[in-house]
């Protein structure tokens, strides 16, 4: 059990049957009234994020939320599957539960799955992925003006903003939080 009084940034805890965490929580004390904890919690599942205020003494179950780094192995049809590096289990995953971020997620890929109760709720790939251009317009020679970009399709199909001088079979690092380039890569 937790109290509200002392909460932190990052806690989970299970709040009305859903699975909540702390964004941002402030003690306030008034000149007048009771003290109370003022409090920004996001649901771990939906994502929803709620401005709510509790008394400290509110107590409420601690929900521990599972993070394991698994394998992203290989997709049959709407299912993805994930090996578990430590028993080397396979764990299918629908495509509902993937971020828009997953399209630049190639096999054999080490992403860290969410996980509470057993069920997954939510799979994270790694910040920064190398990947090789497979298809983009040529750079022209003297075409150097500053912060122009091009569409360059990457091997895992998605599509991303580079620079003029990027050519096909380089390989590049994108940063996949936001989906933008950020520097070429050695092959």
């Amino acid at each position: 059990m937790i109290s509200a009084g002392d909460f932190r940034n990052g806690v989970t805890f299970e709040w009305d049957g859903k699975v909540m965490q702390v964004v941002e929580f402030q003690h306030v004390k008034p000149g007048k009234g009771a003290a109370f904890v003022r409090t920004k919690v996001k649901n771990v599942i939906t994502g929803a994020v709620v401005e709510t205020s509790f008394n400290p003494t509110d107590k409420f179950e601690n929900a521990f939320v599972e993070r394991r780094d698994m394998e992203y192995s290989y997709t049959d049809g709407e299912l993805f599957y994930f090996m578990d590096q430590e028993t080397y289990e396979l764990e299918p995953i629908g495509t509902d539960l993937l971020s828009d971020n997953f399209k630049f997620v190639k096999e054999n890929t080490v992403c860290n799955v969410h996980s509470y109760k057993g069920k997954v709720f939510n799979v994270d790939p790694p910040n920064f992925v190398d990947l090789v251009v497979t298809e983009t317009d040529p750079g022209f020679k003297g075409d150097t003006a500053t912060n122009v970009l091009k569409p360059a399709t990457v091997e895992t199909g998605a599509e991303v903003k580079v620079p003029l001088f990027i050519e096909e079979g380089e390989r590049i690092r994108i940063d996949t939080r936001s989906g933008e380039y950020m520097e070429r890569t050695k092959n």
